[in-house]
């Protein structure tokens, strides 16, 4: 009996326990089945799509480049959207490389060259092979994205300009990155486009903008999609717009005045430094450098005997002649040595030691005032031997000439102002010809200027010995939605007596609109200027054209500087130049046209932000 109960107990453990085991397998199977159909229809597509994609891949999104303003707000440079090829090497089979040369129409050479000069960075960075590239060949490239794996097309900018003229040297021009630059500057790929000189070099970290990256899946078949919805992507950041101090109006008639001719144009805004136009002639065409450029035009530019890459305007260096006399004049009155009554007889020449030295006539019994007007050298000779060269030498660096302005464009040049010391390192100590200071009373010698700095100089007469930092850039912004922000920059006041200059501008005056004055020619009816013409010795061929002003008379607006190369005498070449000038610029229509994105944009001079942003160095 009891035996019998034990076996009964046993079967029903063992069918609870069965039971329980079949209960088990069922929920699992019956999970595993509703698992599977939910991963098959309802997760079916993604994980499909997941499964064919084989990587992960980083696009570099470019930034616009900003633009480039008037003072006026007239639009003188914006970019234009343009594609580029760009190659990834380790997703691009090298058996493609004539198929993609075909599509690119380009050397197969040419191609493996761009390769080969790549090789040294990572396989997984994109090589840009061509820019601006054709709506047709993007499409043929597009068509055969399959084929072409590696190969992207990516939104770039072109650089255009909106004005008459060239304007290369206050601009300058944008090129691929060098090696030497690559190496220098972390931030930048080999591709890059980079601003080499001009505005597009100083401001180049302005202008640029950062690039942003696009985070992309790609399957096994090239096809591209969004990862993660692109909440891993890197924002991009378009370049500062930035606003010139140069008037396009002005800057285009001077362009034109100075067509055929050598040499330079500075006009600068006395009471501010500002550069209201610059040229330098020969020049080029910045328009060339814009999108996909042939790869020899730089190289013929270098080579042109002209020199258009040299930039006159900063970097060549001249006699000043007879422009230089007004700081003669100055010294000599600063320093007590005469007055405005001060008399020196002018017999036609002067003599010193066993040389005789020339004059324009014989002027007779002669003032400071009326020796400015005739521009009499026996004057200015004798007014030189009074000051001496350390006197004369401790002026000229006052007004800057043999040091750099620290205008915001590169490669400046000091030009020579003759000390005791420069003078004694180059003929030994205490062998300088005693002569040469009767040659720099009239600007001449070892004295060498550049055109901007007589421009500062002439500046700082009108100024009354107030000096501005000359600068081409007077304000930047982010984007059309914020105001101009202005830059600072330094200012200078000269320890000269305001008197001295009253009686070195009246002149001045009468060179331009007295009788007998050297630049009668450029004096115009309504607006007074005050100028002074130069004719500078020239030992490698013809006289240099020199003529400074400034105008009006009573609170000057404008200041210029012009220097045509081997054209002779100041008042038959350069003056006319800078009277036309004057008149354009002073006598202009009231209403400046505005571009008309920015109708509404606060002119930064009238801007309550003052935030003080430093251009690069």
């Amino acid at each position: 009996m009891i035996n019998n109960l034990d076996k009964t107990k046993g079967d029903y453990a063992s069918k609870i326990r069965q039971n329980i085991f079949f209960g088990l397998t069922l929920l699992i199977f019956s999970i595993f089945v509703v698992r599977l159909g939910y991963l098959q229809l309802i997760k079916g597509g993604k994980y499909r799509s997941e499964a064919e994609t084989q990587s992960l891949k980083q696009e570099v999104v470019e930034p616009f480049r900003g633009n480039i303003y008037d003072r006026n707000n007239n639009l003188l440079v914006h970019g234009e959207p343009s594609y580029t090829v760009r190659l990834t090497p380790n997703e691009f089979k090298e058996s493609n490389l004539k198929l993609l040369a075909y599509c690119l129409d380009m050397d197969t050479t040419s191609l493996i060259n761009i390769l080969k000069k790549n090789k040294r960075y990572s396989q997984f960075d994109q090589i840009k092979i061509m820019r601006d590239v054709e709506p047709s060949k993007i499409a043929l490239i597009e068509e055969l994205g399959d084929i072409l794996q590696g190969v992207d097309v990516s939104i770039e900018t072109k650089r255009l300009y909106e004005f008459n003229g060239n304007m290369s040297h206050i601009l300058g021009y944008t090129r691929e990155i060098s090696i030497p630059q690559l190496e220098r500057y972390s931030y930048y790929k080999m591709g890059d486009v980079i601003g080499q000189t001009g505005i597009e070099f100083t401001y180049e970290n302005f202008l640029k903008g950062t690039k942003g990256v696009r985070w992309v899946a790609v399957d096994r078949l090239g096809r591209k999609s969004d990862f993660n919805a692109g909440k891993s992507d890197i924002p991009v950041n378009n370049g500062f717009d930035i606003k010139l101090s140069v008037d396009r109006a002005l800057q285009e008639k001077a362009e034109e005045l100075m067509s055929g001719k050598r040499g330079a144009i500075v006009a600068l805004e006395p009471s501010s430094g500002e550069v209201l136009c610059l040229v330098s002639k020969p020049d080029y065409d910045l328009r060339i450098f814009a999108g996909n450029t042939r790869n020899n035009f730089y190289g013929e530019l270098e080579a042109d005997k002209d020199k258009p890459l040299f930039n006159r305007a900063l970097q060549a260096a001249y006699p000043p002649g007879s422009t230089w006399k007004m700081l003669v004049a100055i010294a000599g009155l600063n320093e007590g040595l005469i007055n405005e009554n001060s008399t020196i007889p002018c017999s036609g020449s002067f003599n010193y030691g066993n040389r005789s030295y020339g004059c324009h006539g014989a002027h007779g019994s002669v003032n400071v005032r009326k020796a400015i007007q005739v521009s009499c050298n026996v004057f200015f000779y004798n007014l030189a031997l009074k000051i001496g060269i350390e006197k004369l030498g401790k002026y000229g660096k006052m007004f800057g000439f043999g040091e750099l302005s620290k205008i915001d464009l590169p490669a400046e040049g000091k030009g020579i102002m003759p000390t005791i010391e420069w003078l004694e390192k180059r003929f030994g100590k205490g062998k300088y010809p005693k002569g040469n200071i009767v040659n720099y009373g009239i600007g001449q010698g070892e004295i060498s200027v550049t055109p901007l700095q007589m421009a500062i100089y002439t500046a700082a007469i009108a100024n009354k010995g107030v000096i501005y930092q000359p600068h081409l850039v007077r304000a930047v912004r982010r984007d059309l939605s914020e105001n101009w922000k202005n830059i600072d920059y330094d200012v200078k006041r000269l320890n000269i007596n305001p008197k001295v200059f009253d009686i070195v501008i009246n002149g001045m005056y009468d060179v331009v609109n007295t009788p007998g004055g050297t630049a009668i020619n450029a004096m115009l009816p309504d607006i007074a200027i005050c100028g002074k013409t130069g004719t500078a010795q020239n030992t490698h061929g013809d006289d240099h054209s020199w003529f400074v002003c400034f105008a009006p008379m009573e609170k000057p607006k404008i200041a210029i500087c012009v220097m045509v190369e081997n054209a002779g005498f100041g008042a038959t070449v350069a003056a006319p130049i800078a009277k036309e000038l004057v008149n354009t610029y002073l006598n202009k229509p009231q209403k400046q046209s505005k571009d008309k994105n920015i109708e509404q944009v606060q002119d930064s001079v009238k801007s309550s932000i003052t935030q003080n942003i430093k251009p690069n160095e």
